[in-house]
């Protein structure tokens, strides 16, 4: 089924389908990284748990009516998507200041938000992904008003659907960030992954960060951690 390696990133790498023109595999990677990559390491097992996770998700959302690349696993750390063109754009949403925003507006870490705030990001490494506007998006990249009034909306809904599946496994969902991609008809749909490598999650009860901060700050084992989340989906959600 596999056929050529067409990217390789960070976390995944992405092949095509023989015989599928509209399908890729993703393939998971051990890899771990922070700070635009200047912090890197590889934990044994984390492709395995991210791609299981991600597919978790995926799926409770679809079952939500959520529109994404997502089809199936195929393997421990392989998925099977549609093919989409990833828009440049990463979509943060907050719902309690934490990581960059704490620093950029003096906020306290762990300050509730009045409401769900969403943010636009250039994806570009070189340029360490800056903070954009709606105007700047436009400009940079093949995306109009609607296109972008479509994605914040999605990415609200998104929100309000993952807010009540992880407090279902008691954990908060402190900000998360999405990737969107369009399908050979054009159509917009949730891309990439979520997992605890792109959403900042906080136990209940304690606080206890359960999500890549723990490898950003060397706080505790990621692997640990990844599995105690994947052994909580698995409760609630049936891929």
């Amino acid at each position: 089924m596999k056929g050529s390696l067409l990217y390789e990133g960070k976390a995944k790498k992405v092949y095509s389908l023989i015989g599928e023109e509209y399908e890729l595999i993703l393939e998971y990677k051990d890899e771990a990284t922070a700070f635009n990559g200047k912090k890197h390491q590889t934990f044994r097992g984390k492709g395995r748990l991210n791609n299981l996770i991600s597919a978790h998700v995926f799926s409770y959302l679809k079952l939500a009516g959520i529109p994404t690349h997502f089809i199936q696993t195929l393997s421990d750390t392989e998925q099977l998507v549609k093919q989409s063109q990833i828009i440049p754009l990463e979509v943060v949403v907050r719902n309690v200041a934490a990581g960059s925003m704490t620093r950029r507006l003096g906020l306290e870490e762990g300050t509730e938000l009045p409401e769900p705030i969403v943010e636009f990001y250039y994806k570009s490494d070189d340029l360490d992904d800056p903070f954009i506007n709606d105007e700047h998006a436009r400009m940079l990249m093949k995306v109009d008003q609607s296109d972008l009034d479509h994605i914040k909306a999605a990415a609200h809904k998104i929100n309000n659907h993952l807010q009540v599946m992880f407090s279902e496994i008691e954990l908060r969902l402190i900000d998360f960030k999405l990737e969107f991609g369009r399908l050979h008809d054009g159509s917009i749909v949730l891309s990439d992954e979520i997992s605890p490598d792109t959403c900042r999650l906080w136990d209940q009860d304690t606080n206890r960060k359960m999500d890549k901060d723990v490898f950003r700050n060397d706080i505790e084992d990621l692997v640990e951690i990844y599995e105690i989340i994947l052994k909580r989906l698995e409760a609630i959600v049936h891929v």
